[in-house]
């Protein structure tokens, strides 16, 4: 877990691959609970397509069963879950049910100032998904893609307004979650800033400790 734009995503990638584990994400098992057609799957979609969040419990039987899997038997590396108070205790229930439990939790940290220089900065390509920077990673051309040409884009959320608001829900939701692992003596921080490559030392410091 981490704040927005601190690269949770990206050193979970890596954290897999270092590791031989499968990445579960909840984007992920969403959309291919969708694509499955299965009943659980038409009930998320249902709630995917008027804009809801998918209810908690929905939640915890897609983790369960992505869990449940053969290639999650020997770890697993989750990104994007638990979000709230109530997925930690459905998650505590599902790991009991398979009898597993979480051996670190790590905690991606990064300045206000830093995250919101990140993120502004970025633009994306409509047209092939490639992500560039104005600073950081600027195109040969100003504000077009290097690979296929099209006009780079910046994503509604990448605005500063937007940034600042999903910083204030980070702090609401998300620090309640580490606080609670936390207590439990599995929170590791791990400072986000810099480059990827620098973040995921640190990871691996991180968890070679905890």
């Amino acid at each position: 877990m981490g704040v927005p734009g601190a690269g949770k995503g990206t050193q979970a990638v890596r954290l897999t691959e270092a590791l031989g584990v499968p990445r579960v994400s909840t984007g992920d098992i969403l959309r291919e609970a969708v694509q499955n057609g299965s009943a659980l799957g038409r009930k998320v979609r249902g709630h995917m397509e008027v804009g809801a969040l998918v209810p908690d419990e929905a939640m915890g039987q897609l983790v369960a069963e992505r869990l449940g899997r053969q290639d999650a038997r020997d770890g697993f590396v989750l990104d994007g879950f638990p979000r709230t108070l109530d997925q930690v205790a459905i998650l505590d229930r599902v790991l009991g049910s398979l009898g597993a439990k979480l051996s670190s939790v790590f905690l991606l940290t990064a300045s206000e100032r830093d995250i919101v220089t990140r993120l502004a900065g970025r633009r994306v390509c409509p047209g092939c998904g490639a992500v560039f920077h104005v600073n950081n990673r600027p195109p040969r051309s100003a504000g077009v893609c290097d690979d296929c040409g099209s006009a780079l884009v910046q994503r509604q959320d990448d605005r500063e307004e937007v940034i600042l608001e999903r910083l204030d829900v980070f702090r609401k939701r998300t620090l309640p979650i580490a606080r609670a692992y936390a207590e439990r003596g599995l929170l590791t921080e791990v400072d986000g800033a810099g480059e990827p490559a620098q973040v995921f030392v640190r990871l691996q410091a991180s968890l070679g400790n905890a």
